[in-house]
């Protein structure tokens, strides 16, 4: 016990680099996180982005003609990105 004085200096420098480790992995924690929710959004974007493309893509073109009834949900929505050549004056893709 006389020689406590001796590893005390070193043991408190342990434990203030211990704690600032432990600040720098709460921090890369929380950075990670919000990259994770960021990639998260960014996936249901490109999925919601993915269904509309494909609606665009593989729905029968409305002609005259055509005598079937059309899904007045499908008629009102924004056409963003649109593909065919009926697209609503107005809307641009931005």
């Amino acid at each position: 016990m006389t020689f406590d004085f001796l590893f005390r200096p070193a043991h408190t420098a342990y434990l203030r680099r211990a704690a600032a480790l432990l600040e720098e992995a709460q921090m890369a924690r929380i950075e990670h996180q919000a990259a994770a929710e960021h990639h998260a959004a960014l996936a249901r974007m490109y999925a919601e982005r993915v269904m509309r493309l494909e609606n665009e893509l593989f729905r029968q073109p409305r002609t005259t003609a055509d005598h079937a009834p059309v899904d007045p949900s499908l008629e009102d929505r924004p056409q963003l990105y649109s593909l065919d050549a009926n697209r609503k004056p107005g809307l641009n893709s931005a």
